[in-house]
């Protein structure tokens, strides 16, 4: 809901710029639309139009890259999960709790992918949960030699660096996109719309281009900012190495 209404305030600030500027500009003075002025007001739109494609294009690359980022942890860590489950059915017997509470966090993980970053928003996290539990049957496991002992030891480590790329996922799903960056791209955008209103026909296939136009740059915009946080909205992560690990731990 956060990124529909994100778009919708974009599309706003654009589209009421170019109708405001087309309804009001025949009744400025005429020395506030002579030649010279417009084509200060082209110069000025030209420059913002340079510098709005320059930053939007750094945005769209920084966002790829935290999504692309994102999703080779996630590859990996799901694979710290198969590795950890090979490590435990080596075991043997004695380790089939672990495993068994194991598949349960990635079933919990699959099936409930909201609360994977609750613990960015100061709450309970019911899906870290599932994962201590994984370690608290570890640490009741006995061993009964010093071979079962280091195949435990192993296994206590492997979960640990589990863990530790869970939080590394984590971390990095806050996005990184500063918030004042898109207040002021929003503001350049708004000026340029502004600018192209300028002068511009009052017919309805402007004031057309002018509303596809603006809904299209919201509709980017709001997209790039979602990509930004890959665990949410239209654009995410896929968890299809999440159910191959569950597909490998259950057979």
């Amino acid at each position: 809901m956060e990124l529909v209404w994100t778009a919708f305030a974009i599309f706003a600030c654009l589209f009421s710029a170019a109708l405001l500027m087309m309804r009001f500009c025949p009744m400025l003075p005429s020395r506030h639309r002579d030649e010279e002025t417009s084509t200060v007001v082209r110069l000025l739109a030209n420059l913002f139009v340079v510098m709005t494609s320059l930053v939007f294009g750094l945005l769209i690359n920084s966002a790829k890259n935290t999504f692309e980022a994102i999703d080779a942890d996630v590859h990996v860590f799901a694979t710290k999960m198969i590795i950890l489950d090979r490590a435990l059915r080596t075991y043997g017997p004695n380790a089939d709790e672990a495993r068994k509470r194991l598949e349960e966090y990635v079933q919990q993980a699959i099936d409930h992918p909201s609360h994977s970053d609750d613990a960015l928003h100061q709450k309970p996290s019911v899906t870290a949960q599932y994962l201590d539990r994984v370690g608290e049957a570890l640490r009741v496991i006995k061993p009964p030699d010093r071979y079962h002992e280091t195949m435990l030891v192993e296994a206590r480590q492997q979960y640990h660096g589990l863990m530790e790329q869970r939080w590394k996922v984590l971390e990095q799903s806050e996005g990184v996109i500063p918030q004042p960056l898109i207040v002021m791209l929003v503001a350049w955008m708004t000026l340029i719309f502004a600018a192209f209103g300028y002068h511009a026909p009052r017919n309805a296939m402007m004031v057309g281009m002018f509303g596809v136009s603006a809904l299209l740059i919201a509709v980017s915009v709001a997209l790039v900012l979602d990509m930004d946080i890959p665990f949410s909205g239209p654009i995410q992560i896929s968890d299809a190495p999440q159910r191959r690990a569950l597909a490998e731990i259950q057979m």
